[in-house]
């Protein structure tokens, strides 16, 4: 992988952690080593949201970026869909 290439995440909004901070549940679909078929793996990560933009059922695209804090890796790229609340 190169130095310069920035991994985009595409997720919903399951929370708002905090000021200018969101959780993003991103979904995965892998083949399953035994039995062949695709399982649905989920991991979240927190996401920089600079103007507070972001509401809970949100679907956004989030690009990685340096350290902002401990765990927060990731800053908002776009929101590809508005949620219900």
């Amino acid at each position: 992988m190169a130095a310069d290439m920035k991994r985009v995440i595409q997720g919903l909004v399951v929370a708002k952690s905090g000021d200018k901070t969101a959780s993003v549940l991103v979904e995965r679909r892998v083949m399953h080593p035994r039995y062949h078929k695709f399982v649905k793996r989920f991991k979240k990560y927190l996401v920089h949201d600079e103007k507070n933009q972001l509401n809970i059922g949100d679907t956004v695209s989030a690009i990685e970026c340096r350290p902002l804090s401990k765990s927060k890796k990731f800053r908002l790229k776009a929101v590809l869909k508005t949620g219900v609340e």
